[in-house]
């Protein structure tokens, strides 16, 4: 991002495409679109862009992914479930991937305005702020399986560095999932059709519900 203007007042606003003004220090799910979400995920780089193909293997595809192994693990998982976990990685579309190694370096500052936009981005969408432990705990799994899998087959990590860093999947196989790096619009396209689904199955199930 550009520098401001020598001695302009500090500023922790971004300007969406959508027109969305979001304050990184005090988000508003008000200034939160699935559209900004999805056009930011397609076009940040997983793994700092250090991977095999002609397009990056963007964090919308690595959401995808994520959602597609926590919804094949869970037993009947609710759509509410499989939507916490698509938006897992919601918060970089404006703040980055920041890669792991990084965030132990960067430490609470970092974590903090994580924290904020995930909060304001699971009231948009009408999930808890809040993630139950176990939710989290199944989240985090899908989440190291689509790393090994990603460091494995796209990021030049050996069998073994991979399951020091993230343990090895049992009883899924890569060959599950489709791990060909997107073009941007493509990831942004698939994105936003998952979210709409999983939108449409809330709906239902929320018309199902008795009165």
């Amino acid at each position: 991002m550009m520098a401001d203007r020598p001695g302009a007042a500090p500023r922790a606003w971004q300007r969406m495409l959508s027109g969305r003004r979001l304050d990184l220090l005090d988000p508003s799910p008000l200034d939160v679109e699935i559209s900004d979400i999805a056009h930011g995920l397609a076009r940040v780089a997983r793994w700092n862009g250090q991977t095999i193909g002609p397009h990056a293997f963007s964090v919308a595809q690595h959401s995808l992914l994520v959602e597609a192994i926590f919804s094949m693990q869970s037993k009947a998982p609710s759509p509410q479930a499989q939507l916490a976990a698509l938006l897992h990685d919601a918060p970089e579309y404006v703040i980055g991937d920041m890669i792991s190694p990084f965030k132990s370096v960067v430490g609470g500052g970092y974590r903090n305005c994580e924290k904020r936009l995930q909060g304001a981005i699971h009231l948009r969408f009408s999930l808890p702020v809040d993630l139950s432990v176990a939710l989290v705990k199944n989240i985090k799994r899908a989440d190291q399986i689509a790393a090994y899998f990603e460091a494995t087959h796209l990021a030049g990590f050996s069998t073994q560095e991979a399951t020091r860093l993230f343990g090895r999947p049992r009883g899924l196989s890569p060959d599950h999932f489709d791990l060909t790096p997107q073009p941007a619009f493509l990831a942004q396209e698939a994105f936003l059709q998952r979210f709409a689904e999983l939108e449409n199955s809330i709906a239902r199930s929320r018309r199902k519900m008795p009165a």
